[in-house]
């Protein structure tokens, strides 16, 4: 895959890019693995917005994926290479022996007409294959872990991710995830082998703001701009500075790089070392 970058024809178009669509090989999704997606408008359900910024945007139906790979033991083909709007990676639709379909998030390398399979024991190491942790040799790249066994993929599922498998040892494997943690997971558990998909999706640049309303993104209003008793930034006379020697969220808590874990958290003794802060250039 490419970065089609456009002509700078008009203001909007300067430097915008999207990702070539060239490697899709259906354009309809199949009907059977659709649900309807309804749009909340960052409001639960008691009507309160509890996440700013979010509404309008295209409309779009979800795309039933199976994280789980439950179905073992029985081969599956590729039939197609498609575009989820709901993700950033590409999903890949499966047809078993037996005549199921299902959708996966594809890895990197998977190609229409590759033979996957999902098991408990061990498996050929090439991308898309999936099975437990201690079934997959030292320093293979995996994605879409489960953090619990059969409770389905929950690490590394966006574009490009991956995790390095360090160690097998007693109940747990090592894992290096993409924040350059080394984390503990249990070795029950499934994952499958490559990297994700769509690696470039973050070198797309968005280019406009209208393409961001698409994406069901509404405008956001700086601290600085606002009154005093709307931001712990507003107030001022003229372009001032925040005025605090740390960034606050409108409520007044500590925002932008504030360690919001839990010190006690009970997963904590599953972290064999943190991640690595990135130094400021």
């Amino acid at each position: 895959m490419a970065i089609k970058v456009y002509k700078p024809i008009t203001n909007a178009r300067r430097q915008m890019s999207i990702i070539d669509s060239s490697d899709y090989t259906k354009k309809k999704p199949e009907k059977s693995l659709l649900v309807i997606k309804k749009r909340t408008g960052g409001r639960n359900v008691h009507g309160r917005i509890t996440v700013r910024h979010r509404g309008g945007g295209a409309k779009r139906f979800y795309r039933l994926v199976d994280f789980k790979r439950d179905k073992v033991d029985v081969p599956a083909k590729v039939t197609a290479i498609e575009y989820d709007p709901n993700r950033s990676a590409r999903i890949a639709l499966l047809q078993y022996e037996d005549g199921v379909k299902k959708y996966i998030v594809s890895p990197a390398e998977l190609k229409v007409g590759d033979q996957v399979m999902s098991s408990k024991g061990k498996v050929e190491v090439k991308p898309g294959n999936s099975t437990t942790l201690e079934n997959i040799p030292i320093g293979t790249l995996v994605s879409q872990i489960e953090m619990v066994p059969g409770r389905g993929a929950e690490i590394a599922r966006s574009a490009g991710a991956w995790c390095k498998l360090m160690a097998v040892e007693g109940k747990y494997a090592q894992l290096r995830l993409p924040s350059t943690e080394i984390r503990l997971v249990p070795r029950e558990c499934m994952a499958t082998i490559g990297q994700i998909s769509n690696p470039e999706h973050m070198h797309i640049k968005i280019g406009k703001a209208g393409r961001k309303r698409h994406m069901g993104w509404r405008p956001s209003v700086r601290g600085k701009a606002m009154n005093p008793c709307d931001h712990p930034h507003g107030g001022g006379e003229g372009n001032c500075p925040i005025g605090l020697k740390h960034p606050k969220t409108p409520w007044g808590k500590p925002a932008l790089g504030a360690t919001t874990r839990k010190k006690k958290k009970e997963s904590n003794r599953m972290i064999v070392q943190k991640r690595k802060k990135k130094r400021k250039k």
